[in-house]
């Protein structure tokens, strides 16, 4: 009985923890931090970066639950998505809600009483904005949900750049866009391998409503775009030579494998856009870690 009880209470703990989703926050951890090393102009106070990845984890993981509440019926019909918690049961649908409100509260409390109640505001907006304008309201409508709904995913620099300097400027606005303009190229190339998963549940993600081909030109378009955003930040926020060198090499690689993607597609050979998909990531996590060392060199 001791161990059934034990072996129960791992998998609602397992499953809880699933509902944050916590690739996602590995994310969060790229964006907010680097920024705030640039927002210090060096190394920030490190009790304010813990607060802030605390708060903003709460925040986020709040998000993802709130998603997997909404979405739990498609989620039953698509392979990406069927092993999530509630589907399987390891989670029921009100505890589910029940957490991702207790989530979305003391994220906020958090953000207010360990960091500002700019930051705070800017935590619930990014709650907001995933749950209600993407999940709710553009996902199951239109081709470009990722688009306008992968701004929730934006918030992240904000949050990380007011938490140091109480206010927002230029540059983190600039981040913003770039994590904007970067999201559609990351994503698409993900619903063109589970096409056939969307067009199941009748969700217009642009992979599965358009060829590959057309999805191969979107993504280069915003590969360009993203990469052209990246060196905005030179003259706006005195950038030096690593930051510099890192978004010129590190962004040809992200165009280079966006250009592969859309000739596969062209050609009529199988493309393989999961290639994009991780190098999306990589060059994200690579640029910010740019981000993060260039306010500490000399030069």
């Amino acid at each position: 009985m001791t161990e059934a009880v034990r072996h129960s209470f791992g998998t609602k703990v397992r499953g809880y923890v699933a509902l944050t989703k916590p690739r996602v926050l590995e994310l969060l951890l790229v964006t907010t931090i680097p920024v705030m090393f640039l927002a210090a102009g060096g190394l920030p106070n490190m009790l304010l970066v813990v607060a802030t990845v605390i708060g903003g984890s709460l925040s986020a993981g709040s998000a993802a639950a709130f998603n997997m509440y909404i979405d739990r019926d498609i989620d039953a019909h698509m392979k990406r998505t069927e092993n999530r918690p509630i589907v399987t049961g390891e989670v029921s649908a009100r505890g589910a809600l029940v957490f991702a409100w207790t989530l979305a509260v003391l994220s906020t409390v958090w953000l207010w009483l360990t960091t500002n109640w700019l930051a705070a505001v800017l935590s619930a907006v990014a709650i907001f904005f995933y749950v209600v304008i993407y999940t709710i309201i553009l996902k199951r409508r239109t081709e470009q949900n990722i688009v306008w709904g992968g701004i929730a995913g934006c918030f992240p620099v904000l949050i990380g750049w007011s938490a140091v300097t109480g206010s927002l400027s230029l540059t983190p606005f600039i981040l913003f866009l770039l994590v904007f303009l970067w999201t559609p190229p990351h994503y698409w190339p993900l619903s063109m391998k589970y096409r056939d998963d969307y067009d199941d549940v009748d969700v217009p993600m642009l992979g599965a409503t358009r060829s590959s081909s057309q999805v191969g030109l979107q993504v280069i378009l915003y590969a360009w775009a993203t990469v052209a955003c990246s060196l905005l930040l030179i003259p706006v926020a005195g950038m030096g030579l690593v930051y510099t060198v890192s978004a010129l090499v590190f962004g040809g690689w992200f165009i280079y494998e966006s250009h592969v993607l859309y000739s596969r597609a062209v050609r009529g050979t199988t493309p393989k856009p999961m290639r994009v998909f991780h190098a999306s990531i990589t060059y994200l996590t690579l640029l910010f870690v740019a981000i993060a060392i260039d306010p500490l060199l000399p030069f």
